[in-house]
């Protein structure tokens, strides 16, 4: 399609009373469009008008958003599995215009870390469909800072016994160990204080010499600080459990 630019030019040569042969060698455009143009006395571009790919699937994506908790990639997910010849940019064009979605949440502040400085641990709460049936159970989850690389894992419960097996895979699984391991001043690891006042449990204390870590807890209500941590739980919630069930607890970790 011609720019508006491109049209202004040809209806005002036009005007002048430059012949259509001269303007198409003057402009490089094809003698069909000079035609359109002139026909047209416009130097507005037509609007477009295209079939919405999506819209024969219209339904099917209000179901599945509400389904996979308004996650669009997994929405996108289910509708490839279920034979639609849709790309993820289609559908994303889609919700926009039909209003289908929500306004990403904005960042309200910022840290940076150097690499193998801190890894944040920390644990939700999630809601999951097991062998047929909704139980509710414990999302462990670690970050490293820097990289952002993720590891979670499910538990029934998680006491200090779990922290220390979750932490041990962790660790095994990024294949080395932070400087700093910040958690939430939570009683798994807390023996008093909080914040940077917080003492550990021996137990744990002697857990962390022994991978050659700290743990440190950041102040209570600054959730700022443990960002890193709690912005993959979203993810976890939102994308990887979205839409999904699972055979058992090994099916879940795997």
């Amino acid at each position: 399609m011609l720019s508006q630019s491109l049209r202004t030019a040809i209806l005002e040569l036009h005007r002048k009373g430059v012949g259509q042969r001269r303007i198409v060698r003057a402009l490089r455009v094809s003698r069909t469009a000079v035609k359109k143009v002139i026909r047209s006395a416009s130097s507005v571009p037509p609007p477009i008008v295209r079939a919405e790919k999506a819209e024969p699937y219209r339904q099917r994506i209000l179901e599945l958003y509400a389904a996979c908790q308004e996650n669009l990639v997994r929405v996108h997910e289910e509708l490839r599995a279920d034979g639609a010849e849709l790309s993820y940019a289609a559908l994303t064009a889609f919700c926009r215009r039909r209003g289908i979605g929500q306004k990403p949440q904005m960042p309200a502040g910022q840290y940076h870390f150097e690499p193998g400085q801190e890894l944040q641990h920390d644990t939700s709460p999630h809601d999951v469909k097991l062998a047929g049936q909704i139980r509710r159970e414990q999302t462990a989850s670690a970050v490293l800072c820097y990289s952002r690389m993720l590891f979670f894992q499910f538990y029934p419960t998680f006491q200090r016994f779990d922290c220390k097996v979750f932490l041990t895979e962790a660790l095994g699984y990024f294949g080395a160990a932070s400087k700093i391991v910040m958690i939430d001043n939570t009683h798994v690891v807390v023996l008093r204080g909080t914040g940077p006042d917080m003492v550990p449990v021996p137990e744990m204390a002697a857990f962390a010499e022994r991978y050659g870590f700290e743990f440190l807890a950041h102040e209570i209500g600054d959730a700022n600080r443990s960002g890193r941590v709690e912005r993959p739980f979203w993810f976890i919630q939102k994308n990887f459990l979205a839409g999904r069930e699972f055979t058992d607890w090994n099916d879940l970790n795997q």
